[in-house]
């Protein structure tokens, strides 16, 4: 069925069909994705354009340049014709059997040699047709010449006129200076002037050789020439430079387009956007121009929200420290001036003094930790640990504190190892921060259940406890620094605020994710690290 196909006229005309289809649309994306091309089409355009205009208007400019011109080459055909005519004449007169060598209106082109008469060509005996002599009939013939103001002569080899019309007076002639004027004439192309024109030809009379001249002034003729005229060229300079602007309009507009978005994103309206049109060089562009604006936008947005985080920060660090600062300052003021009843009063104030300071000292030391993650200041000192092995360990030291506060941790650990590359010390302290809120902030008695398991290449932890239930928008604050979903909890009776935040930036920079879950009144925090595939 294939090669029947191949015979078939209509195969071939879809094939080439598509042939053309697939070569127009690889054309199509190639001038669709470069600017340069597309200008090349326009210029090839424009000037097809130029071209048909400028050939199409010619004839209508030609015919306007029309000028009249005196010319005499008409005339000269006229005295060439008539001088063969008379030639003609004479030749049927002397040999009724003339092949008409010369032909009426026959004449040698212009550079041609003048024909010279072979030595051996000698006349036959003719019969009379007009009667009389030879010299009567010659005569007869050249006196019947009537046209116009010719002058006839017919001479030997030696220049002697042997017969003339009635207006010639010359008996003898300078045949070299006959023959020199009449190739001068004929190799100026026919330019003649007002001048006269000789007409130059051999004839045999009998056995005397001799030339037929015949001379006069060629009567004017006027003629309408057309000159070159530029204009046509100028109408196609006009129609390329018109068609060359028209076509490339869209393309000047849009690039003025993308100057004014520059000038106004330049202003600092950073919520402008160029429109972008098309896939070549200027879509790219104005695609660039949007991604910059965007980046910095978002760059300026950062800088606000950091400068914002950063007076929040000096608030929030200064109402925190200055509780505990103006505890302690109270009571070592109360010690400093004696101002207690026994030396057990006095321990006690200093007790009090103490544990603040330490207070304030966990409160300096959690915010040297957030400020050296957030800023990236930290490096991490990763190695390959057995996250299984981590978390038994993490439970064991827990599980004496969640008995005293009635909880029991309930471990689900994979029985396969899960191997992850981390920092030891910072990922305790994350692990360890979920497992002490969880103890302090649930129900009890109650539960408090700690999975580990595998998921695509990932290990999940999942720290869950039973405690008041937290609407899904303080879930999405948790994580940040000084949060605290009880708005009356304070350093007090709570912790610093940036426990979570360590936690998330430590996380982050594992390349983890870290996230709370809240259904009913269980609570669930997972951590998502990626495994470790090395063996």
């Amino acid at each position: 069925m294939k090669n029947r196909s191949m015979f078939n006229p209509m195969f071939w005309v879809h094939l080439v069909i598509g042939l053309v289809k697939d070569i127009g649309q690889m054309v199509y994306k190639h001038v669709e994705h470069s600017l340069r091309l597309q200008l090349v089409l326009v210029f090839a355009v424009c000037f097809f354009l130029a071209l048909v205009s400028a050939t199409a208007s010619r004839p209508f400019f030609e015919n306007a340049s029309k000028h009249p011109v005196i010319e005499y080459r008409s005339g000269v055909k006229l005295i060439d014709s008539r001088s063969l005519s008379i030639l003609n004449n004479i030749q049927r007169e002397l040999d009724p059997d003339h092949d008409g060598r010369y032909n009426e209106g026959v004449f040698p082109s212009p550079g041609a040699p003048i024909p010279v008469l072979p030595d051996n060509m000698s006349a036959p005996a003719n019969p009379l047709r007009l009667g009389g002599s030879a010299d009567e009939r010659i005569t007869h013939i050249i006196e019947q010449e009537r046209w116009g103001s010719l002058k006839i002569l017919i001479a030997d080899l030696d220049g002697k006129v042997l017969y003339k019309s009635a207006g010639a007076s010359e008996s003898q002639i300078d045949l070299h200076g006959v023959i020199r004027n009449a190739m001068n004439y004929r190799l100026e192309n026919y330019m003649y002037e007002n001048k006269e024109y000789v007409s130059f030809y051999p004839l045999n009379i009998g056995t005397t050789r001799t030339y037929l001249i015949v001379s006069g002034l060629p009567q004017p003729n006027i003629e309408y020439r057309t000159s070159r005229s530029a204009l046509p060229n100028l109408l196609g300079t006009i129609v390329f430079i018109a068609s060359f602007f028209l076509l490339t309009k869209r393309k000047m507009r849009y690039i003025e387009e993308l100057a004014s978005g520059l000038m106004e994103i330049s202003r600092g309206n950073l919520h402008y956007r160029v429109s972008r049109r098309g896939n070549d060089e200027l879509g790219s562009l104005a695609g660039s121009i949007n991604e910059m604006t965007a980046e910095l936008q978002h760059t300026i947005e950062e800088e606000r929200v950091a400068q914002k985080t950063k007076t929040e920060l000096i608030t929030n660090v200064s109402h925190d420290l200055r509780t505990p600062l103006t505890l302690i300052m109270g009571y070592l003021r109360l010690l400093k001036d004696k101002n207690f009843e026994s030396e057990q009063q006095a321990s006690e104030y200093l007790n009090i003094a103490f544990s603040k300071s330490e207070k304030l000292k966990t409160l300096i030391d959690d915010l040297f930790e957030y400020t050296k993650l957030a800023h990236k200041g930290e490096f991490l000192s990763t190695e390959k640990v057995c996250l299984n092995e981590l978390m038994e360990q993490l439970i064991e030291e827990h599980v004496t504190h969640a008995e005293q506060n009635e909880l029991t941790i309930k471990r689900i650990l994979p029985e396969e190892k899960l191997f992850v590359r981390l920092d030891p010390d910072k990922m305790i302290r994350v692990f360890d921060n979920l497992i002490t809120n969880a103890v302090k902030y649930s129900i009890t008695p109650g539960i408090i259940k700690i999975v580990v398991f595998k998921d695509k290449g990932h290990a999940l932890i999942c720290i869950s406890n039973q405690g008041s239930p937290i609407p899904q928008a303080e879930l999405e604050r948790l994580f940040e620094r000084f949060y605290r979903v009880d708005a009356s909890r304070s350093s007090e009776t709570g912790g610093s605020g940036l426990g979570l935040a360590i936690a998330k930036s430590i996380v982050d920079f594992h390349g983890g994710q870290i996230w709370a879950e809240c259904e009913g009144e269980e609570i669930r925090f997972y951590v998502k690290l990626k495994l470790d595939a090395s063996l």
